[in-house]
């Protein structure tokens, strides 16, 4: 049978969750959750409550930003943070090489290279928060703090 689940960066996500937390499930979904607002409605969540993972260019180095899906990232405020003048989105190659994933299933954990995480705040005003997990049709439930845990990211203002 071939399932979501058969797949590597699937497999990929759920080890990388199951080595933080055994009881941390990846989710099928019968709809693509490819974008925030498809996540929401097969979940029946808010909007705000799906983990929107967006990995940006700075110069050479790689960020992922985790944003609430009802929010946009902010480059003005990137660039501050980063102090950095050249910051924008990765192209989907540079998203694949480096997460190990294609965009609309790139999960917050289980990455090809380490990378700088930040995350927004904004995702704190929801109990449980939902992320990718390697595939447009994957996703886990989480809570902000636990995120933070597992990604080892770091709490920023980065939203517009």
């Amino acid at each position: 049978m071939n399932t979501i689940f058969n797949k590597e960066p699937v497999l990929r996500a759920e080890k990388s969750l199951k080595q933080f937390n055994a009881d941390l499930k990846v989710i099928e979904l019968k709809q693509t959750a490819r974008t925030a607002n498809d996540a929401a409605t097969a979940l029946g969540c808010k909007v705000g409550a799906i983990v929107k993972s967006l990995l940006f260019k700075a110069g050479e180095k790689f960020i992922l930003c985790l944003v609430s899906g009802d929010k946009r990232c902010s480059l003005n405020k990137l660039k501050k943070i980063l102090n950095e003048k050249d910051v924008s989105m990765a192209n989907p190659d540079d998203v694949k090489r480096v997460t190990g994933y294609t965009i609309g299933g790139v999960s917050p954990t289980g990455h090809l290279i380490k990378i700088k995480i930040y995350i927004d705040e904004n995702l704190k005003n929801f109990d449980s928060i939902y992320a990718a997990a390697g595939h447009p049709n994957a996703v886990f439930g989480i809570d902000f703090e636990n995120l933070k845990a597992l990604t080892s990211g770091e709490t920023k203002e980065i939203t517009e």
